[in-house]
Order: C-alpha cells, then structure tokens, then sequence
C-alpha cells in the first residue's frame, strides 16, 4: 500500500469526523473537485484504508449507562484457549470491544451495561462461567472527556 498523502489524510480525517458528509461538501471543505474527491474516497475505500461506515450511538439512550474496561487474564495461555475464549465472548452482546493485548492479562474488553446489577450479572453469569478465565479486574468509567470512536 502506498504512503497516504495529505489530501487523503486531510479526506480521512473529514470522513472519521463526520460519515454522512456529502461529497460535495468533502471536496468543498478538502480544496478538490468533486470528481477528484470522489475519486480519492473510492481508492480509499478499494485499497481497505476505509474499511467501513458506522453510526455512532449514545448508550445511555440505548439503555446502557454502565461502561466498565475489564481485564481479563486466563489459565491457560495456549492458543486453543485463547481461541475458545474468544468464541465464548463474541456470544455476549454486552461486551461492545475485546482486544488481546500484552501484559499481566490476555484480553482488555469494552463492557456496557443497563447498570451495576446487570454488570454483576454480566460479570457473574457470563464472564465468570467461561473456563480459560483466570482473573477480572474491572474499571469503571466515571466519566469520558475524549472518545473518537466512532
């Protein structure tokens, strides 16, 4: 893959920020034509540095104010395990993000719930049942004065 340029990253930047935005509109704000932007987003979008649209939703108006990061280390640290965790989180709706990362645990999951009952649960019933689990360790999010996911 090539370099991206500043005009595509100037393209990328719009676009992360707002999805929706016409073409016209892109092109105005980034300085082309609208064929050129066009263009440039169409080659963006075939080479896979634009992998997708996505609306951005407000939990709390999906019934979900609780937000927790939970760490998660497992037992056994083969890739079988990994694997068969993995398969067992993606089957929890209210895990929104899983990563596997490098440390003291395996995995960092994105957790959003209706509240701290239904995290209990979630913690409980769920997380607490999978077998390669070893250890959770929760944070909870009080707040978010920086969020760019979209």
């Amino acid at each position: 893959m090539s370099i991206i340029d500043q005009t595509n990253q100037k393209i990328l930047r719009e676009l992360s920020i707002n999805g929706r935005i016409s073409n016209i509109d892109l092109a105005q704000k980034i300085g082309l034509s609208p064929s050129a932007c066009l263009r440039r987003v169409q080659d963006l979008e075939r080479r896979g540095v634009i992998t997708g649209y996505r609306a951005t939703i407000d939990p709390t108006a999906m019934g979900a104010g609780f937000t927790a990061y939970i760490g998660v280390g497992l037992s056994d640290h083969s890739k079988a395990s990994q694997e068969a965790f993995e398969r067992g989180i993606s089957a929890v709706p209210e895990v929104r993000e899983c990563h596997n990362v490098t440390g003291t645990i395996e995995y960092l999951l994105r957790v959003e719930t209706k509240d701290l009952a239904s995290y209990k649960q979630l913690h409980t019933d769920k997380l607490g049942t999978l077998p390669q689990v070893h250890a959770i360790t929760t944070y909870v999010v009080i707040g978010s004065p920086k969020d760019d996911r979209a």
